[in-house]
């Protein structure tokens, strides 16, 4: 039997991070992502690069209407937030004690 590889890469953040914008209209900000597009590399941050919807009128709201939400952002342009110290570091992977790949800050060499 063939084994099968894992074809989702490895990226420095995830859902629940807390990130700060390095980058664009929105650089500066921090907010917790709530959701990584990994096919596209972008992630959606909480109240940073937010953008105007415009909803067509329909019969429960005739009038129509502008809907603010969150765009999506580059993962380049994004720096995850130490816990501990609260800056924003660089990231890398390396094995714990449990003998698993983790990632750690590489500001202060502590796992995240």
């Amino acid at each position: 039997m063939e084994r099968r590889l894992n074809k989702q890469p490895k990226l420095h953040v995830r859902s629940g991070d807390k990130v700060m914008v390095i980058a664009g209209n929105s650089k500066g900000l921090s907010g917790v992502i709530k959701k990584v597009l990994v096919d596209k590399n972008r992630a959606i941050v909480e109240g940073a690069n937010m953008i105007t919807k415009h909803i067509k009128p329909n019969s429960q709201n005739p009038q129509g209407r502008l809907e603010q939400t969150e765009g999506s952002i580059h993962l380049s342009n994004l720096k995850v937030i130490d816990p501990k110290t609260g800056d924003a570091v660089r990231t890398g992977r390396k094995l714990n004690a449990d003998n698993k790949l983790q990632r750690f800050s590489k500001k202060t060499g502590e796992f995240i």
